[in-house]
């Protein structure tokens, strides 16, 4: 009989296996996992401040900043002045971060045909039931107690004093 750890040492396996390639693929294309992810929500939302962009992307505004200089110094965006407030500006794809996130998203696609072909519906279906699932454990503040104790566990305390 399966056990849960032996499904979610699979899970592990397919994080490794698919972060691998998504991040090689996006060195690739002079992209990393954090600056797709911005051309993404941007493609999505529109136009937004960096505040609102930091805050969709769960990081620092400093974070945020970075982001935008080096996508604007690469053509992908540009900031256009805010119409109502004078002190804030709208980050905004340009053609090229338009045409980055649409080959972005058809390649996502791509690779969902690709993984599902022949499952049938049902059994996507439940998959992504039991995703939906893992994904709100992960946002239940257990998780982080979880992870917590494991590192207060750890009995090896290289490079850390105590």
């Amino acid at each position: 009989m399966e056990t849960a750890g032996d499904v979610l040492e699979r899970v592990f396996r397919l994080t490794v296996v698919m972060s691998d390639a998504m991040a090689e693929d996006l060195a690739q294309r002079g992209l990393t996992r954090a600056r797709a992810t911005l051309i993404a929500r941007l493609h999505l939302s529109g136009p937004v401040t960096q505040r609102v962009l930091a805050d969709n992307l769960r990081v620092s505004p400093r974070n945020v900043t970075d982001l935008v200089n080096a996508l604007e110094a690469d053509g992908f965006l540009r900031r256009t002045p805010h119409p109502t407030d004078g002190r804030a500006f709208l980050i905004r794809l340009t053609t090229a971060g338009r045409r980055a996130a649409e080959s972005l998203a058809e390649e996502q696609q791509r690779l969902a045909r690709f993984l599902f072909a022949g499952v049938p519906a049902a059994d996507r279906a439940c998959f992504g039931a039991l995703i939906d699932e893992l994904l709100q454990r992960l946002d239940d503040p257990a998780f982080d107690e979880l992870r917590r104790g494991g590192i207060e566990r750890w009995p090896l305390r290289v490079g850390r004093r105590r």
